[in-house]
């Protein structure tokens, strides 16, 4: 292969690969900004910013190979992708969940408490008569071992998840045993 040929398909790859890194740190820097997080959306911002410029400059340099182009294209796309992966992975931040139940939910309220949740319970009336309201905030990668616990005590219940801008850690025991640190949570869970 000539020097020429590689330059052809080399270009393009190292675009490519650097679109899917520059979408990604943009992805989570959105989700940072919307958390809170200035010191790291701030940096994530930087880091971004550079490696969108090596990007477009090698578009811009080798504009005769409009294979450039589509790999430049296909790095968001796929770069959109890898951070929603990302982001998913490391779980950031706290949501509130909010259960709606007709049926008795004292087994559940104690289940959820014995856990370590803090819950509040009010007693509500619904189209379909007296329900049971519950609120717990949770860090999002707990979520799902809750949302578990619900199924098995009352699966036929009604809830919804919201994001929590800011939590005041003294009534949630799980948030206040460590600070946030990102990329922490990417090691394998179990």
């Amino acid at each position: 292969m000539s020097a020429e040929t590689i330059a052809l398909l080399t270009i393009p790859i190292l675009v490519f690969l650097a679109r899917i890194l520059d979408v990604s740190i943009g992805t989570l820097r959105i989700i940072f900004v919307s958390k809170g997080f200035k010191s790291y959306a701030a940096l994530l911002g930087f880091i971004e910013s550079l490696v969108w410029v090596l990007a477009i400059t090698q578009v811009m340099q080798h504009m005769d190979n409009w294979i450039t182009y589509i790999a430049f294209a296909f790095g968001f796309s796929v770069g959109n992708y890898v951070g929603i992966m990302i982001e998913e992975r490391i779980a950031v931040g706290s949501q509130i969940l909010r259960v709606i139940t007709r049926h008795d939910a004292t087994e559940l309220l104690r289940h959820l408490r014995a856990e370590g949740y803090g819950v509040t319970s009010v007693d509500a009336t619904g189209d379909s008569g007296p329900v049971k309201v519950i609120f717990t905030v949770a860090r999002r990668r707990k979520l799902e071992k809750i949302i578990r616990t619900i199924k098995q005590f009352n699966p036929n219940a009604f809830y919804t998840i919201e994001d929590v801008r800011f939590v005041k850690e003294t009534f949630i025991p799980q948030i206040a045993s460590r600070p946030f640190v990102p990329f922490r949570s990417m090691r394998m869970r179990k």
